[in-house]
């Protein structure tokens, strides 16, 4: 659920000439692929590119700490989008570049001890400053990429690489480890989101990765160069659309439990503000099984944007059943700095994406997450 993507509906008619239809699967929806129950994915194929679907990105939030100083931390983001140009296209229309894909990315980094956050987000259409394999993950946007390395002699992947930066002020080495196996959201291979047949994806999830790195940070005194470690989530969703009839936004978390678990829920809010009935929280255990919980949303503090005006419930208090006791477990989402807003410099919609600690019923701190609040400046149409 990532809300990045709307910068591109905005901006797709004026940067995508046309070009031929990609060949792919039976299309369902205005030339492009629906997701359908019982896809056999097949790895590391389905990590790559799916020009047959009209939206996909890879999506990577996570956790830092200083090496040399444990107690200086960090949160990151890095994103990539794909957005396919509009079919059918006219007989023999090529286009200025020959593609009809559309290349987004954005990078986000934190630092929670000065509660600095810069962010700088990419447009570009395919080819040489943009593009993403098929057969594997490898995708990138200028200087930035995201790249899958299988373990030798085998499909499963061992490591992935993550290389980006901010303008001139930070660069990001990161290599991810996966700690659990690929988790696959929703029933039978399709995560709804909504009742019409094209609210939908694929959503596929490593949602406990090791980091480690370097970043690199210039400040007065020349750059510097700071070795990290840390935890990771990483999403991988492929659609057509995603947004139901009455939907204006999602709010979406994911949580690194202490204890080896993981949560992860999105609410699709409707335009009076109540959550569709397509919303769902879902934990993660130990051996990476899911199990879908009901959860109640309860706002406990906004936090309005200076800059975009807009309102964003950055504290947020869910409540919901832990399926291995059976009993209640209270989350409380606290962001570690109010202001961590990608105001959507390419003319996209402004949208909340930060670092947060989780907290129990007595304070005490349960793990860490990333919570994503769209649709908050206005309605997005996906």
């Amino acid at each position: 659920m990532k809300a990045r993507l709307n910068s591109l509906l905005l901006l797709l008619p004026a940067l995508a000439a046309g070009g031929t239809p990609t060949p792919g699967p039976a299309v369902e929806m205005e030339g492009f692929a629906l997701p359908q129950p019982g896809r056999v994915f097949a790895f590391p194929r389905d990590h790559g590119s799916h020009p047959d679907f009209r939206l996909e990105w890879w999506y990577v939030t996570g956790h830092l700490a200083a090496v040399a100083d444990p107690e200086r931390r960090f949160g990151f983001q890095a994103t990539f989008f794909r957005q396919a140009a509009p079919r059918p296209h006219a007989a023999g229309s090529v286009g200025a570049f020959g593609r009809d894909q559309v290349f987004l990315a954005h990078m986000a980094l934190l630092e929670v001890r000065t509660g600095a956050f810069r962010h700088e987000e990419r447009l570009h259409r395919e080819g040489w400053a943009a593009g993403a394999a098929t057969s594997t993950l490898e995708v990138r946007n200028g200087d930035w990429s995201l790249r899958l390395r299988p373990a030798e002699g085998t499909s499963e992947p061992a490591r992935l690489d993550l290389r980006g930066g901010i303008r001139a002020e930070v660069a990001l080495q990161l290599q991810l480890e996966a700690r659990k196996p690929l988790v696959i959201f929703g029933e039978d291979g399709v995560s709804r989101k909504g009742a019409e047949p094209a609210a939908a994806s694929h959503y596929l999830t490593f949602s406990r990765l090791a980091t480690s790195g370097v970043l690199r940070l210039a400040g007065p005194a020349g750059t510097e160069e700071v070795t990290v470690t840390g935890e990771a989530w990483l999403d991988h969703e492929f659609s057509s659309s995603q947004l139901g009839a009455g939907q204006v936004g999602w709010d979406w978390l994911s949580v690194h439990l202490r204890d080896g678990r993981e949560v992860m829920l999105y609410r699709l809010r409707r335009a009076d503000g109540s959550a569709d009935p397509a919303s769902r929280l879902t934990w993660v255990d130990a051996a990476g099984r899911t199990s879908v919980q009901p959860f109640t949303w309860e706002i406990q503090r906004p936090w309005r944007s200076p800059a975009t005006g807009a309102l964003y419930p950055t504290r947020v208090r869910v409540r919901t059943t832990d399926p291995a006791s059976g009993t209640e477990v209270l989350l409380d989402v606290e962001p570690l700095a109010e202001d961590q807003e990608l105001t959507g410099a390419l003319g996209g919609i402004p949208y909340w994406e930060g670092a947060c600690r989780i907290k129990g019923a007595d304070g005490a701190e349960l793990g860490r997450g990333y919570l994503e609040l769209t649709g908050h400046a206005r309605a997005l149409r996906l």
